[in-house]
């Protein structure tokens, strides 16, 4: 079981049975009602249930109860281990081996249908001399029963379990439709005598009740390849990790299967070899290829210190790598994770099909029957045979399978689709929601620079020597994890110096340091910090102001009161953050910077991006950024956060779509909407823009279910007769039908290669 921020748990258990999007409504209204649980989504796509709920009140088995309650079952190979949410699965071809013989059934069984139903068509243009009508009937029966029977057999034990129930799905439109037509058709082959007592047409439907069978097996199966197509994305992550990895132990090197790697595991990466772990080099130097977690193209350059990632690519070097996490805490399980929750989820716009579906099926039945006695009160001769037709058009043709799918499967692909190229979706509503952003809030550090700060001059105030500040300053900030704080240390350390006994060091969020240093205080950080301490920084003034208008960052160093200068710091911008604001801004969006850096840095960080000097929100703490973003929104605007999903993590969680750059291992997760695993800020540029894209499928999809029915039911209740002399016949309404679900599907996998979304967006 997964726990969660809000202090209740998260558990996914895979569900049989389901139909179309009335299953996944009664599903969920029946978990909805489970003491302790407090948010139940079905997805009618990947089959799952995701449940949210207190364990201190609510497990696992009530949540089985309540599903059989609802009229479903678990499927065969669910397990407590792997139902738990989020859980890496360690047979990644588990499911892949429980839909494939399923397929396979739906396939033979569709086959069969499909050959008697020929068959049967080409019966009723044979010669009547050479076979009468009724012996030819009474050969056709057997065939059309085992097609009804055999084939058919999963809608007949869909429908029971629902009717145990009191309630209806789609299996109990095409088990009443075809039953009707097998069983009239019965009749009049083994006893015609009573149909014409009845005074009504002698007439079989073998031909409308086989082929009704085989369309709908046939599109169940063509919807199961397609649906299959939309979780690839997962597959091919997995599929990234290598079966072992060569380890060394003492002085020999050995295969291990990667279960049994621990942390702090020596790790030999050959050329061509697949990295096993997430780990630091120790040894040796290459270049990774990253693309398949990242989206680069470009492999990077590793060398002691430098991290790598489980599943990249070694291409040249031999390198030799100490495992820092494995299995379930790489970055690769924690990004299948979050797909595969991404993938189960459910967008808003979903809310409207389940609303629809919750009353639909019926609302068709009554339909069904009201057309039914319509066509037997006031239709034409042959009445019974008209009416008999448009009573199962109608319940074949509403099949709500379309609206069920229509969320779903454009999700789950959209999901895969960013997976692949480097970005990381919490959820569908996350992916819904990018679309409405109109302004996008950009954090420096680490976002639009490389986030390893370097130092690029020092500036001393007379008497103070360069090595006299870089001893007291790097002293100081031996107990800072800031990146600015490391990168004065490392000057230090190259001079041997920054070995003075500290004492009484505390950071100073957003303003950097204070410390005692053999004796004496000392102040890091900017200029506010030293002033508000009484220290003068007016004699340095004018040569920080020209650093900061090169776009450095003046560190500046006090001792007691006396001011010692400053370092000027610097951090590359990437090269890839011009060509990402001029991105954003080329789609309309409002670009803003917003940094902790004075404002003359900003201003020129700004400058070189490509952002205009008045959407800069410059010396803004870490804490006040959220309190920035609020007033963002407070205008009325649609507000997303990029930042590094750390220090960010207010304002992203503050946004209406926090976006978190992630760098190397570190996929941040928890309060950003949005991962970007490779740390390119153009990544922003191809989220939003699958976004759009998905959302755009979504409505299509479901536009497309709903107007199906709103078109098709009146045509198979007859509203065209009077008119024109045209009935929906059985048959071509099952194809209709089978036809609505897979141009969802289908319409939806047209996500994983469309136009505009990729690293160049």
């Amino acid at each position: 079981m997964t726990s969660t921020p809000t202090g209740t748990a998260e558990i996914s258990l895979p569900i049989a049975g389901m139909t179309c999007a009335s299953c996944v409504n009664r599903i969920e209204r029946f978990l909805g009602k489970t003491p302790g649980v407090t948010e139940a989504n079905v997805n009618l796509a990947t089959e799952v249930a995701t449940i949210r709920y207190l364990p201190e009140i609510a497990d696992r088995a009530d949540f089985v109860e309540a599903i059989e309650a609802a009229g479903y079952e678990l499927k065969r190979t669910a397990t407590a281990a792997e139902a738990d949410a989020g859980a890496l699965v360690d047979e990644p071809d588990a499911e892949t081996l429980e839909r494939e013989p399923e397929q396979r059934d739906l396939l033979i069984r569709a086959a069969f249908a499909l050959a008697v139903a020929g068959v049967t068509i080409a019966a009723m243009f044979w010669p009547r001399p050479l076979l009468p009508m009724v012996d030819l009937n009474r050969l056709l029966l057997v065939p059309a029963t085992a097609v009804q029977f055999w084939a058919g057999r999963r809608f007949y034990e869909a429908a029971w379990r629902a009717a145990r129930h009191r309630t209806t799905n789609m299996s109990t439109l095409v088990v009443i439709g075809t039953t009707a037509a097998w069983a009239y058709s019965a009749v009049v082959t083994l006893a015609p005598e009573i149909v014409m007592r009845a005074g009504l047409e002698p007439q079989t439907y073998f031909d409308s009740s086989t082929l009704i069978v085989a369309l709908v097996l046939l599109g169940r199966w063509l919807e199961a390849r397609a649906k299959s197509q939309t979780t690839g994305a997962i597959r091919r992550l997995l599929a990234l990790r290598p079966a072992s990895a060569r380890v060394v132990r003492g002085t020999v090197e050995v295969d291990v299967p990667l279960a049994d790697i621990q942390p702090g595991d020596l790790v030999r990466v050959r050329p061509g070899e697949k990295v096993a772990v997430d780990g630091i080099v120790v040894e040796g130097g290459s270049a990774i290829d990253e693309s398949m977690l990242t989206g680069e193209p470009i492999p990077r350059d590793k060398a002691p210190g430098d991290e790598v990632i489980g599943g990249t690519v070694n291409t040249t070097g031999s390198l030799l790598v100490r495992a820092t996490r494995v299995g379930r805490d790489t970055a690769l399980a924690r990004i299948v994770e979050l797909v595969h929750r991404a993938q189960g989820s459910k967008a808003p716009i979903q809310r409207l099909a389940d609303r629809v579906s919750a009353v639909f099926v019926p609302i068709v039945i009554v339909t069904a029957v009201v057309t039914l006695l319509a066509w037997l009160a006031l239709g034409p001769d042959p009445k019974v045979t008209l009416a008999l037709a448009a009573f199962i058009a109608v319940l074949v043709v509403a099949c709500p399978c379309a609206m069920g799918l229509a969320t779903p499967t454009a999700i789950m692909v959209g999901t895969g689709r960013g997976a692949e190229s480097g970005i990381l979706i919490r959820g569908g509503e996350a992916l819904e929601g990018a679309h409405r952003i109109d302004t996008v809030v950009l954090d420096k550090t680490g976002t639009l620079t490389a986030g390893r700060p370097s130092i690029g001059e020092i500036v001393t105030a007379p008497p103070t020597t360069e090595d006299e500040l870089l001893d007291v300053a790097g002293s100081a900030e031996k107990g800072s994890e800031h990146p600015v704080g490391a990168a004065i240390l490392a000057r230090a350390r190259e001079r041997e110096l920054g070995f003075r006994a500290v004492t009484g060091f505390r950071a100073l969020g957003g303003h950097g340091v204070e410390a005692t240093v053999d004796g004496g205080r000392v102040l890091v950080g900017t200029a506010r910090l030293l002033r508000d301490h009484g220290v003068d920084v007016g004699p340095l003034e004018a040569e920080a102001a020209r650093a900061a208008a090169a776009g450095r960052t003046p560190a500046w160093v006090a001792l007691g009161d006396r001011l010692l200068g400053f370092v000027a710091v610097t951090d590359a911008i990437k090269p890839e953050s011009r060509a990402a604001v001029a991105s954003l801004r080329g789609e309309g969006l409002d670009v803003w910077l917003v940094t902790g850096d004075d404002e003359r840095t900003a201003r020129a960080v700004a400058a070189e991006v490509g952002i205009p000097a008045d959407r800069v929100l410059a010396e803004v703490l870490p804490i006040d950024k959220a309190a920035a973003v609020d007033r963002l929104r407070a205008q009325g605007r649609a507000v997303a956060m990029v930042g590094d999903g750390i220090n960010d993590a207010p304002a992203l969680a503050a946004a209406d779509l926090g976006i978190a750059i992630g760098s190397g291992a570190d996929v941040a997760i928890e309060a950003s909407d949005i991962t970007l695993v490779g740390g390119d800020p153009r990544g922003v540029v191809t989220a939003l823009a699958l976004s759009r894209a998905t959302l755009r499928t979504i409505r299509q999809n479901l536009f497309w279910a709903f107007a199906y029915n709103v078109l098709l039911i009146p045509v198979a209740m007859g509203a065209l007769y009077p008119i024109l002399g045209i009935t929906l016949h059985p048959a071509m309404a099952a194809g209709a039908m089978a036809l609505s679900s897979l141009a969802v599907v289908t319409n939806s996998l047209r996500l994983r290669s469309a136009s505009g979304i990729g690293r160049s967006a």
